[in-house]
């Protein structure tokens, strides 16, 4: 068993040369986060587990396409992500984003990236962001949280991509506004 002595780029070297106790360790360290991520992008939990799954036989597959630049975590939620899209894709109907919120985890659950959400979430940033419309918060939780491209978003909120690059910069332009307010404020 790998007990963290072996980053996570040093497992999914392990990964390429076929080491299945190497891809449990890396679920074991990963899979939690992820489902909680891809949970607040669908209502549909079995979606969501579905596409981590498809993302970890993803990673089993093809591990060197891992470039060694950054971190494997952000590389992972880019495959799960982008799995998650593929299957709304197959949808007939857009599944709107629902927002939950990560107060509920417990401590021992949390990643630093769920403790820097729950801060923008609850801090100043939170408050600009809640001031947008959903339109325009939606978009920003894609296009900037999540890390999508305009055509990935444009799928996943089934609007055109036109559309997203227009509500991105009203978005940033309004929340850059309301920031410099609330500065000005303290």
């Amino acid at each position: 068993m790998f007990v963290q002595q072996f980053s996570d780029s040093e497992l999914l070297g392990a990964i390429a040369q076929g080491d299945e106790a190497a891809l449990r360790e890396l679920v074991e360290r990963h899979s939690a986060w992820l489902l909680l991520r891809l949970r607040r992008r669908t209502p549909d939990q079995d979606l969501a587990a579905e596409a981590l799954h498809d993302a970890f036989v993803a990673v089993w597959r093809s591990p060197r396409s891992f470039r060694g630049d950054g971190d494997v975590g952000a590389w992972l939620w880019g495959i799960a992500i982008r799995q998650l899209v593929s299957r709304l894709r197959k949808r007939a109907q857009p599944v709107p984003m629902e927002s939950r919120m990560l107060s509920a985890l417990s401590p021992t659950v949390r990643s630093a990236e769920d403790e820097l959400l729950v801060a923008v979430e609850h801090g100043s940033v939170g408050d600009a962001l809640r001031s947008l419309s959903p339109e325009l918060r939606q978009v920003l939780q894609a296009t900037v949280i999540d890390g999508l491209s305009t055509r990935e978003a444009a799928h996943l909120l089934g609007i055109p991509q036109g559309t997203v690059k227009s509500r991105a910069r009203i978005a940033k332009s309004k929340l850059r506004e309301q920031l410099i307010s609330l500065e000005a404020r303290s």
